[in-house]
């Protein structure tokens, strides 16, 4: 891939298609760490006198209040307003934020700006045809978008994964290369993959065994050893014949939760299942609850978090690792009595002296959220699912764009 040094971007309009998918709470953001993240791309290119026009997504609004190609709607709590706000407060600069995406205000915020100054547009999923799986709609909006620029920079880790507008079709339209932040993921993910040091320790959460499926199958060749916490769990215990009382369970995932662990057995891999589990009367933060054995979950509890001696466990397992990837909370992380999982699971990262990458999504938003100092792992990822998808051995779209 090209990258923004090979670009000669002085007063050029370039278009920076960034991942700023934030959560907001009563129009606040509550965690700006995509924000930060994207920053020093923006940077680089107001400094070589570019002038950057950005865009990005934010959440799912509802496609039947998107509006149509020629009137699409805007929805406020999706609003990338406050995040214009935000951007600026980081790059020290004003950031004008068009109130539309390729319409008349967008052609203005464009048009206007001056060497190093930075516009934002609106939410790209107020467009239809940002999403849209007709290649002729999508094609049609990327033309629009592509308009406003003289160059494109890929720099949304976290959307490479999909086949949208901003993300695939407007490389093709426009001369491109990858920003910083696209690079640097790359480069590291690639340490996942090839020529890994060893011991290659995984750690795998999140509520759905369903949404691991990929890695898990092609990590089974890799890995060294995989610890599995979180929601997801209660599939593998079932299928070990453990009663799960009321904890999360993919039932029709049970057969192939068997398959893997006759294969990890098989190929030497070390499946870390937890001993321990704090289960609960209820999915409330007050709600009684107890750490019991793994393989003796009341019938009408809950299981919220790995328990103790598992996050110890966990934490041993990981000490002797060259290598860490995490993707996935061990517990509710949000509620204080089902956090400690992923604080033990964290605090082995850091003491493990490996590389360590925090696999973005829910773990990157426990790192900060549990008060963890983020330096202190090698990476913490802006994508999740990209991430994933990558260490599945897939073709992500976006990247494969800046390649061509």
């Amino acid at each position: 891939m090209r990258t923004i040094d090979d670009l000669d971007v002085s007063g050029k309009r370039v278009l920076v298609r960034a991942d700023l998918n934030v959560p907001l709470q009563d129009g606040s953001i509550t965690d700006d760490g995509r924000i930060r993240a994207s920053v020093p791309t923006i940077a680089t290119l107001r400094e070589r006198g570019a002038r950057v026009i950005v865009c990005a997504h934010l959440g799912r609004p509802r496609a039947h209040l998107r509006g149509s190609a020629t009137t699409p709607a805007v929805q406020p709590e999706f609003s990338l307003a406050p995040v214009a706000a935000r951007l600026g407060e980081l790059l020290g600069t004003e950031v004008r934020f068009a109130t539309d995406v390729v319409g008349e205000a967008a052609r203005e915020a464009a048009s206007g700006l001056a060497d190093g100054e930075v516009a934002l547009l609106e939410n790209l999923r107020f467009e239809p045809g940002e999403t849209s799986k007709d290649d002729a709609e999508r094609g049609a909006f990327a033309d629009r978008l592509a308009a406003l620029a003289e160059l494109y920079v890929g720099d949304g880790f976290g959307a490479v994964h999909r086949r949208h507008a901003s993300v695939y079709d407007v490389p093709g339209r426009l001369p491109h290369a990858a920003g910083g932040l696209v690079e640097t993921e790359v480069r590291v993910l690639r340490r996942l993959t090839d020529d890994v040091a060893r011991p290659y320790a995984v750690v795998l959460g999140g509520s759905k065994v369903s949404d691991k499926l990929g890695v898990i199958d092609n990590l089974l060749g890799k890995a060294d050893r995989i610890l599995i916490g979180g929601g997801m769990v209660f599939t593998f215990l079932k299928a070990q014949g453990h009663e799960v009382g009321e904890s999360l369970l993919e039932q029709d995932q049970l057969d192939t939760v068997r398959g893997y662990l006759r294969r990890a057995e098989e190929s030497g891999v070390e499946f870390v299942l937890p001993a321990d589990i704090v289960a609960a009367t209820a999915f409330a933060a007050d709600a009684d609850h107890d750490v019991v054995p793994a393989d003796a979950i009341p019938a009408d509890r809950i299981g919220l978090d790995i328990g103790p001696e598992s996050g110890k466990h966990f934490a041993s397992r990981l000490g002797d690792a060259a290598t860490i990837f995490w993707n996935g909370p061990m517990g509710v992380f949000e509620m204080e009595p089902y956090s400690h999982g992923t604080r033990a699971v964290a605090q082995g990262l850091l003491g493990s002296g490996a590389f360590t990458v925090v696999g973005g999504g829910d773990s990157a938003a426990a790192v900060r959220q549990l008060g963890f100092d983020e330096n202190g792992f090698s990476h913490i990822s802006t994508g999740g699912g990209a991430s994933l998808e990558y260490l599945e051995g897939k073709t992500l779209p976006g990247l494969q764009a800046l390649e061509d």
